[in-house]
């Protein structure tokens, strides 16, 4: 018999965390290879997490509602035979225990700390905690950990922080232990990005305290990311939409009844943004450090709003699908997002956004860039607005904003002004005649 630890897969591209949303299995449960054993929720996708052995739970390492880093332990499984079963691709890379006894273990990417009063054990430190310490200047082996067989955790350091009461190399005496104790560590997603001290937001009586769930930790820490990182630009374009308002009105009932969902103005406008992307390829691009990666997919990532999430799934192929065919992947994408069914791969592979904040009646907002992609577009509501037209004469038309947030190190205004003129044509030209929906 042999014990294996189950690890944190990494569940999409960027993804450096997920949150254990449930356990499906309990202590003692037999498990086959493959089975799904836990739902973990991230930033971008909902996912069951399936079994890299057969066997037997052992122990649930993570409690419900952990946030861990992509490789950290979330379970121990007993398994027969004495070699190590072969771990799925996507549980590949593993985590250190938190305890070893041998030289082997002692390989682990997390160095040891000094030993436990508790226990005698060695403790490890996990990447977190090195990473703030690192960055705070604290010396670890003057701070004494709240966590299991006295290891520090983040949470530790995040309190002594707050306090000021920093531990530095040289001092004589150890920081004061931190009197509470989280059961598990929840590391942070942006290591790029420096951290801000927590506010001092005073507290009334009548105040609600809403507890911040994994998702939104992950979502604020990505979305700082990229301003923190991409230096933001804005352009916007104003856009005369009666033609394809009056198109899409005239067979929009027919559609619906032949195809059984629904013909949005939604999927005209990304498969107007694909088209340009396919003649501006620049748009279509990544910052890397030192290069840019121009992209030769056209996949279209568009936003998804829940209640208290929000999430990109992507269309892939833009570019060689139908107005029809975009249709029935934006309703099933949104389907997904909605009944917690997306997986992590229809959230991959992204290289534009298209968002649609025209839906909640918006008209004119400025997007963060979806990193590390290097724009973003907001399709804004179409409202009726008096216009002066080329004779000189005033009539009511559909109009409609187009805003672009781009990332000033790969996109400049005018490759952006030249895309967005690309797009606002091929919109007012939409029409019966010139457009097949199929």
């Amino acid at each position: 018999m042999a014990i294996e630890k189950m690890a944190m897969p990494q569940l999409g591209e960027s993804v450096t965390e997920g949150t254990i949303s449930k356990w499906l299995v309990s202590p003692g449960d037999h498990v086959n290879k493959y089975d799904p054993i836990a739902e973990v929720q991230t930033d971008k996708v909902n996912a069951e997490v399936p079994s890299s052995f057969t066997g037997v739970i052992k122990e649930l390492i993570a409690d419900e509602g952990d946030t861990l880093e992509v490789g950290e332990v979330i379970c121990s499984i007993e398994t027969e035979g004495a070699g190590k079963a072969e771990e799925s691709q996507d549980n590949a890379a593993s985590a250190p225990e938190s305890s070893s006894t041998n030289a082997a273990e002692e390989k682990s990417v997390a160095k040891p700390a000094r030993p436990s009063a508790n226990d005698g054990n060695k403790v490890r430190y996990s990447p977190a905690v090195l990473k703030i310490s690192q960055e705070h200047g604290i010396d670890l082996n003057q701070v004494e950990g709240t966590g299991k067989g006295g290891r520090i955790t983040r949470k530790d350091l995040l309190k002594l922080i707050d306090s000021g009461n920093i531990p530095k190399a040289g001092d004589n005496k150890p920081a004061a232990p931190v009197q509470e104790a989280p059961k598990q560590e929840v590391p942070t997603s942006a290591p790029a990005a420096p951290k801000a001290p927590a506010a001092n937001v005073p507290v009334s009586a009548g105040d609600i305290e809403i507890p911040v769930t994994g998702v939104r930790k992950a979502i604020a820490a990505n979305m700082l990311r990229s301003k923190h990182e991409a230096p933001h630009a804005w352009t916007m374009m104003e856009v005369d939409a009666t033609n394809l308002v009056n198109y899409r009105n005239e067979i929009k009932n027919d559609f619906k009844q032949r195809e059984g969902f629904n013909l949005t103005f939604f999927a005209f406008f990304v498969k107007a943004v694909a088209q340009a992307l396919k003649e501006f390829p620049q748009i279509n691009s990544m910052w890397a450090g030192e290069k840019i990666i121009q992209k030769k997919d056209i996949n279209i990532s568009i936003a998804v709003a829940t209640d208290d999430a929000l999430f990109v799934p992507v269309i892939k192929n833009a570019d060689e699908k139908t107005i029809k065919g975009i249709a029935r992947e934006i309703t099933e994408l949104a389907q997904k997002v909605r009944t917690g069914k997306l997986k992590s791969e229809d959230m991959q592979g992204g290289t534009f956004t298209v968002n649609n904040t025209g839906s909640f009646g918006s008209v004119q907002s400025m997007g963060i860039i979806n990193y590390p992609q290097a724009a973003i577009l907001q399709v804004e509501s179409i409202v009726k607005r008096p216009v002066v037209m080329e004779n000189g004469m005033i009539a009511v038309r559909d109009m409609v904003n187009l805003c672009m947030s781009l990332d000033h190190r790969v996109l400049d205004g005018l490759i952006c002004g030249r895309f967005l003129q690309r797009v606002k044509e091929i919109i007012e030209n939409t029409s019966k005649q010139s457009t097949s929906i199929y």
